[in-house]
């Protein structure tokens, strides 16, 4: 019952953190509030005794990402997130309501034609060794993802670099 109640909290914290992410003017607010929403992720891989996971979303995602998010940030000058106001237009709106009953729709096909709900359904009663989650993490054979890791490593490299780039630039005007 305990656990019921902790997911159904860090459930809200979550969402609600992700709503004011995406509803709120202001950059360093929206920052703030994703990491509270990596927080209850983490919150969550700890309470499904996934210590390492949790401990990896801490460390990698609430501590590097938003700190490369926040560096990002401060890079870009105050002039131009000064009076930056974003309007909601209805046509925007109903567009992006229907890019995302679009993506839905494309997800549980893909679902129901693979039959992943099914597969997941017979083995929900079998868990997942930590073991094979590290493997699978840091392998480089087939589905094992450390190679788009680096690749990402790399992405986000390219995009600081740039970032200092530009910076520099604007300071030279």
């Amino acid at each position: 019952m305990a656990n019921i109640i902790m997911f159904c909290i860090l459930a809200v914290v979550i969402l609600g953190s992700a709503v004011m992410c995406v509803a709120t003017k202001r950059i360093m607010r929206a920052a703030t509030f994703l990491l509270f929403v990596l927080f209850g992720v983490a919150g969550i891989y700890f309470l499904l005794d996934y210590t390492f996971l949790g401990a990896a979303q801490i460390s990698v995602y609430a501590g590097g990402i938003t700190m490369l998010y926040i560096f990002a940030i401060q890079l870009v000058s105050k002039r131009t997130l000064q009076g930056l106001v974003e309007r909601f237009k209805g046509s925007r709106v109903v567009g992006g309501v229907l890019a995302s009953l679009a993506g839905l729709v494309m997800v549980v096909a893909v679902l129901l034609k693979n039959q992943f709900i099914n597969a997941a359904i017979a083995t929900s009663d079998t868990e997942v060794p930590m073991e094979q989650i590290g493997k699978a993490l840091v392998g480089s054979g087939k589905y094992e993802y450390v190679l788009p890791f680096e690749f990402i490593s790399l992405f986000l490299l390219a995009c600081i670099v740039g970032g200092i780039m530009m910076a520099r630039k604007e300071e030279e005007k």
